[in-house]
């Protein structure tokens, strides 16, 4: 499995709900980017470090990091490893005396960590050939599917309906059944 490094590129809160943010992350040797949807708490967490702020008292993050210091544990990496249904899945890899951890992580926690560390970020080929962003024009980007979750899927359903735009709303009605019905199995 080839490992993609990625670095943070921007964060873009023009996304409804309001409370929902893109951050974008960028192939550190390459051109292609990694859009992750992630809430107005996980993005205040990155915003954070990548504003460059200093905050009096140590925030959660923080406070982990200087815990697994004081371990004598420390954060090596974090992949991101799996994609379902709008959620990114990411592995922690935390290192004591030459012995690897390996914790699963919110992608969103996982990036902040990083950050805060220095640590490399990484995700897979195929993850960043599947999920990349795409441009469409000189100031727009489509993303895949996989990238939104249910209930941004179903406020997109209903703008598409708004705006007549039928075969969209065809497309986000199927993709939402599947979803539902994927759930409903896994329950059963």
């Amino acid at each position: 499995m080839d490992e993609i490094e990625l670095k943070v590129h921007d964060m873009s809160s023009t996304l409804q709900p309001a409370d929902a943010y893109a951050l974008v992350l960028e192939e550190v040797n390459g051109n292609r980017k990694l859009p992750i949807i992630i809430g107005s708490l996980e993005a205040q967490a990155i915003k954070v470090v990548m504003m460059g702020y200093k905050m009096p008292r140590p925030l959660t993050h923080d406070l982990f990091l200087t815990v697994t210091k004081e371990l004598g544990t420390a954060l090596k990496k974090v992949l991101i490893y799996k994609v379902k249904d709008g959620v990114y899945y990411s592995y922690l890899f935390l290192e004591k005396e030459g012995e690897v951890f390996k914790i699963d992580s919110r992608t969103s926690d996982a990036i902040a960590l990083a950050m805060r560390c220095g640590c490399p970020v990484y995700t897979t080929d195929e993850i960043m050939e599947s999920e990349q962003l795409h441009e469409v024009g000189s100031t727009a980007f489509s993303v895949n599917v996989n990238t939104v979750d249910v209930v941004m899927l179903k406020e997109a359903l209903s703008k598409a309906i708004e705006e007549e735009n039928y075969e969209q709303a065809s497309r986000l009605r199927d993709e939402i059944k599947r979803r539902e019905q994927e759930e409903e199995n896994t329950i059963a």
